[in-house]
């Protein structure tokens, strides 16, 4: 894989997750918010949202300073930079697993109301 081919699926990812992050706020969380707790603005997911995309502008700044030859690809220094995130996305996805659990969801929503969200 290329330099050019690297920083292309770094870029990538970035707008994979953005888009995730985009409809989760947008369409899937206002529906779960409505029940659950985890779910509302004020709360641990979108909160941890927010700390992602701090990580991912800082990201994409830096593909974008290697794209430009402003920098130069150090992978120590991307690496460091995604760390930066890291552990808030991991914890955000294991969060979420949590939430959206069979279990969890017992808690919270009839198989009836499950069957008519619209999503």
């Amino acid at each position: 894989m290329s330099i050019r081919q690297f920083l292309g699926a770094g870029e990538q990812f970035l707008q994979n997750l953005e888009v995730h992050h985009s409809i989760e706020e947008r369409h899937i969380f206002p529906v779960l918010a409505r029940k659950m707790p985890a779910f509302r603005k004020e709360l641990e997911l979108l909160t941890q949202h927010k700390d992602i995309h701090k990580g991912m502008d800082k990201l994409s700044e830096y593909i974008g300073q290697c794209r430009t030859g402003e920098k130069e690809l150090r992978l120590g220094e991307m690496k460091s930079v995604m760390d930066g995130f890291g552990k808030v996305l991991w914890t955000h996805l294991d969060d979420e697993v949590k939430q959206l659990s069979a279990e969890n969801m017992r808690k919270y929503w009839t198989q009836e109301e499950m069957r008519r969200m619209p999503m």
